[in-house]
């Protein structure tokens, strides 16, 4: 089983993300995780661009997979959002890595692009420490 499809069964789990919203874990790593959703009328508001509580959900599925996976639990205790574009193309993109990782807390950085490298939102997220994970 690849990396990718051990983080797709551990997160599966998270299902506003995976089932409501549609993110898909498309490459993790050591400090990096990529993720995505192709962009349907379901992510839409009422001006015909992507709602930001979609964008916001995929940037935050995209750092609780690279800060959690094969790690101890950390759990977002806030977020700062920046929202630049509207994305023109058909998918949406998150990339988290992180800026700082410590035993209690962490600071990542997660950058929104669509499929024609339209810079949509910037985020930083604080996590903080929740407990180790458990092993099944």
């Amino acid at each position: 089983m690849t990396d990718v499809q051990r983080a797709a069964e551990i997160f599966k789990t998270t299902a506003y993300a995976t089932e409501v919203t549609g993110c898909i874990i498309e490459e993790i790593r050591p400090d990096y995780c990529r993720c995505y959703f192709d962009i349907s009328p379901r992510h839409m508001n009422t001006l015909g661009i992507v709602m930001g509580g979609a964008v916001f959900t995929l940037a935050d599925f995209a750092f609780g997979v690279c800060a959690n996976f094969d790690k101890d639990v950390f759990v977002t205790s806030s977020a700062d959002s920046h929202f630049m574009a509207p994305a023109k193309g058909s998918r949406l993109i998150a990339e988290a890595r992180p800026i700082r990782s410590g035993r209690r807390t962490c600071v990542y950085a997660v950058t929104v692009t669509d499929d024609l490298d339209t810079k949509v939102a910037y985020f930083t997220f604080t996590g903080v420490w929740a407990g180790e994970r458990r092993k099944k």
